[in-house]
């Protein structure tokens, strides 16, 4: 972390910090959570040598509560501060970075650290609010990688380069979002219909579920088994790329990550892909925008241990 990180108010007082996190997620003044009211002189904010930092009151319902209420920071006993350094490393950490470095660069409990770096992820996830990759006039690739337990330990601890296995697909507009999955060897076809636009140029390798695609919309194709990777335009380099930084930080960085945490762990890689310098996003742009989409995002431990299936990305 730079010195000029370091030194901005929000990353190291406390009530820098709510004021900051409250700017982004209050733009128009507080709102209470809890019955919606907006009018900001029936909200008061209470003061006090005991009071929480942050603390408002509703005078319409009478209850109390912060800006963490009804997000990721809800009934997290770690400061404001040390959640906006935690976003900050995970956003401008291009493969991430590992619950034992944030254990260590904040002072936490490991088991904490790790709750904290899902409860971010979870709020990197757009869900199906940003409707189909692609459109008319749009290029669309879309590859598989695979992952594959570990055959050093019981645990499904996921390894990369692997042609069988957990499989992951990934869509990605050409210029704009991309969006990544876990997916069985039978619905590839399935998560196209779902989450591609009907109407977009579709760019594939040769593989064999592409090829009885409906005839809705345009569709080429390169030919891996034949050393054709690039044929004009067609290719799939852009998820090759992809890939490839997904996989050196399931290597280098999350070596232990299970399957039941994919979902999440795909998310993270997207949110940075979705918010690359190439679109002009810098760092704390895309911090900010991390933050911006806590809200109604909620994780509980126990919430946090549910399996991943291929069936939750198809049907929500």
């Amino acid at each position: 972390m730079s010195k000029t990180f370091l030194s901005q108010p929000q990353f190291n007082d406390e009530a820098a910090a709510y004021e900051w996190v409250e700017a982004r997620l209050w733009p128009n003044g507080p709102t209470c959570p809890h019955c919606g009211n907006v009018d900001a002189a029936r909200i008061g904010k209470l003061q006090g040598k005991s009071t929480r930092v942050g603390l408002r009151k509703c005078y319409a319902c009478r209850k109390p509560f912060t800006v963490k209420v009804g997000t990721i920071f809800e009934d997290s006993h770690i400061a404001m501060r040390d959640w906006l350094v935690a976003i900050h490393l995970i956003c401008s950490s291009k493969k991430g970075i590992s619950a034992n470095q944030l254990h260590r660069t904040l002072g936490i409990t490991l088991k904490s650290a790790w709750f904290m770096s899902h409860r971010i992820r979870l709020a990197m996830d757009p869900g199906k609010s940003s409707g189909p990759i692609g459109g008319e006039g749009k290029t669309v690739e879309s590859d598989e990688t695979f992952l594959n337990k570990s055959p050093k330990t019981k645990r499904t601890k996921l390894i990369p380069n692997q042609r069988s296995g957990v499989q992951v697909l990934s869509l990605v507009e050409r210029g704009g979002p991309i969006r990544s999955m876990y997916l069985d060897n039978t619905s590839v076809r399935a998560a196209l219909a779902e989450h591609l636009h009907k109407d977009s140029r579709l760019v594939t390798d040769g593989a064999q579920h592409y090829k009885k695609l409906p005839p809705e919309g345009q569709h080429e194709s390169v030919d891996h088994s034949k050393f054709e990777f690039v044929r004009g335009d067609v290719h799939t380099n852009t998820l090759e790329g992809f890939f490839s930084i997904f996989k050196r930080g399931l290597v280098g960085v999350y070596q232990h990550m299970d399957k039941r945490h994919l979902d999440r762990y795909l998310a993270e890689f997207d949110f940075r892909m979705n918010t690359r310098a190439k679109l002009g996003c810098s760092d704390s742009d895309r911090a900010e925008a991390l933050v911006k989409s806590t809200k109604g995002k909620r994780l509980t431990y126990r919430t946090t241990h549910r399996e991943v299936t291929a069936e939750k990305n198809l049907n929500g």
